[in-house]
């Protein structure tokens, strides 16, 4: 009996320790008028009067039930200390407990288990369970998405069908462009079938990997090959394809000039066209020379400078000539940024850099006359074109020095904007605008006269 005795004081020990360790607040009693220690010692006494042969077994049921020294307790019963009649009390554990647990856990709350009340086969068993439970709910829940995809959208061959039903054909850039180019070259469209072909392929060509299709397919030479129309709007709306499909795009920029594009541009430019073909060919050519320093040899070498001086000195083109000394200004100050860029950065391309070094611009224009034609476009009306004027005197100020210091109308031009401008900019200041527009003109103006002194 000795051993029997022993067993069950061992297994009494292990319910205390457990149920004070459990949750330390309902459990542990101290007696404010008693230390720890004295309550620890009675509690031991207590213990060791009680006969282990003279244990009476205890029959909990649901209810809370006081528990008299001298009964034992069965495994799986739910023991408890009450803390205002200083009992303990038993009772059998709840069998709906752990479903509970299960459905709080399948909703993200967190599964609190008594080990002393399940067995493990008990938690796999549960374990799987919620696992099933929540492969099957996330089934639905991609079904359901699903079936609202497809609701929302149709697949494209339903479309396509429907289209054809409908007569409508789905038709990507590059087919479109495709049929606007076999459009304008066919020998039987109109004139006017032609040039909407070209105004409606200049919207699609602004897009960089449009022109490069465009470039792929053949689309690109048959456009420059346009320019050689005999009819002028022909050539002026081939001239705004290009423009667009040159801008920024050196893929299409390299075969174009390779395709001969830079000269039949010169050509109209040079020759007799109206105004509105050479405004269009003076954008496409804008738009090929522009940070493109291979572009820009080609020009020098085909005379581009003696086609522009004689675009400027042609009767009613003033708009084309501020054009073209705008044009002028964007690349001369392009090539000095770029050598001031590689000196400071060296970010500049070795190839890119020698490409402009070998673009000799400034005495080009030095040469053709330009000193004293871009001086004497100062004398235009518009402010604006004044502006684009001293910018470009400005630019050319290293090279045409001497010559802007020999010229006497130069400096009577410059004498009487200063005291036009000098009056504009104190109207602006009387308004409060402290950095007007015509105060930044007056203040290019003294420049220029403070280095031609």
């Amino acid at each position: 009996m000795a051993p029997l005795g022993m067993l069950l004081g061992l297994i009494l020990a292990f319910f205390t320790f457990s149920l004070s360790h459990q949750n330390p607040k309902e459990f542990a009693l101290i007696n404010p008028e008693k230390s720890p220690k004295e309550s620890e010692q009675k509690e031991t006494k207590a213990e060791e009067a009680l006969d282990p042969e003279d244990l009476e077994v205890f029959h909990p049921t649901h209810e809370w039930q006081a528990l008299r020294p001298g009964q034992a307790v069965p495994a799986g019963s739910h023991v408890r200390l009450n803390l205002q009649t200083g009992e303990r009390e038993v009772k059998l554990q709840d069998e709906d407990k752990f479903r509970n647990h299960l459905k709080e856990s399948k909703k993200g709350k967190r599964l609190d288990v008594n080990t002393n009340a399940y067995t493990s086969e008990d938690l796999k068993s549960a374990l799987a369970k919620l696992k099933e439970g929540t492969k099957l709910e996330s089934s639905k829940e991609d079904k359901a998405r699903q079936a609202e995809v497809k609701q929302l959208f149709r697949p494209i061959e339903e479309l396509k069908k429907d289209f054809a039903e409908l007569n409508v054909v789905i038709e990507t850039d590059m087919q479109i462009m495709i049929r606007l180019i076999n459009k304008f070259n066919s020998s039987s469209s109109s004139l006017e079938e032609k040039i909407a072909a070209l105004f409606d392929l200049e919207y699609y060509v602004h897009q960089m990997d449009n022109a490069q299709d465009l470039l792929s397919f053949g689309g690109l030479q048959v456009v420059i090959n346009g320019l050689n129309s005999t009819e002028p709007l022909v050539k002026e709306y081939a001239a705004f394809v290009l423009g667009a499909a040159f801008s920024s795009n050196p893929k299409v920029q390299v075969e174009a000039v390779e395709g001969g594009a830079l000269q039949k541009l010169l050509v109209i430019l040079a020759t007799e066209q109206p105004l509105a073909t050479k405004k269009k060919v003076l954008f496409a050519l804008c738009s090929l020379l522009r940070h493109f320093p291979y572009a820009q040899q080609h020009f020098l070498k085909l005379g581009g400078l003696q086609a522009l001086r004689s675009l400027v000195q042609e009767k009613a083109t003033e708009v084309l000539a501020v054009r073209v000394v705008t044009l002028l200004y964007d690349l001369v100050t392009e090539k000095m940024f770029a050598e001031e860029e590689a000196e400071l950065t060296r970010e500049t391309s070795p190839e890119k850099l020698q490409q402009y070094r070998q673009v000799h611009l400034l005495p080009g224009l030095r040469e053709q006359g330009w000193c004293a034609i871009t001086a004497n476009l100062l004398a235009l009306p518009e402010h604006d074109a004044r502006e684009k004027v001293l910018q470009a005197l400005g630019a050319l100020l290293a090279t045409c020095r001497d010559h802007y210091r020999e010229d006497a109308q130069l400096s009577r031009t410059l004498a009487g904007l200063q005291m036009e401008y000098q009056a504009l900019a104190a109207l602006e200041l009387q308004e409060g605008d402290d950095e007007g527009y015509f105060r930044e003109l007056l203040s290019s103006i003294n420049s220029l006269l403070q280095e031609l002194r």
